[in-house]
């Protein structure tokens, strides 16, 4: 089955909305391990968040001013579905991935 990796990413807003009222932890807890119970089959690998990192290069330069991959990407996770369109379902309905300044990139990973 193909796999896809899913990055959450920060989406600028033209105009700042308030943050939803989004209950208790253990309300979100629960919404997490019921998603996870429903996708056990799709879920390869939870990832997690990004942390510090260094580029590494063939002549060594690195001191060039370079947007670091933590800054733009905020955690992962590798889903395996069907189709693109499986994927995107199971990472959009993770809890708190797809919100209000955050979204889900789903790309296919092609292996040899």
């Amino acid at each position: 089955m193909p796999k896809f990796l899913c990055m959450q990413r920060s989406i600028p807003a033209p105009d700042p909305q308030p943050a939803p009222a989004g209950g208790n932890m253990e309300d979100w807890y629960a919404a997490f391990q019921g998603w996870m119970k429903k996708f056990e089959d799709n879920l390869v690998d939870l990832g997690g968040k990004l942390g510090a990192g260094k580029l590494v290069t063939s002549d060594a330069k690195t001191d060039a001013p370079l947007v670091e991959v933590k800054d733009l990407v905020g955690g992962y996770m590798i889903v395996s579905a069907e189709s693109l369109d499986e994927a995107i379902a199971v990472a959009s309905a993770c809890p708190g991935l797809v919100k209000p300044g955050s979204g889900v990139e789903v790309i296919e990973i092609h292996t040899p």
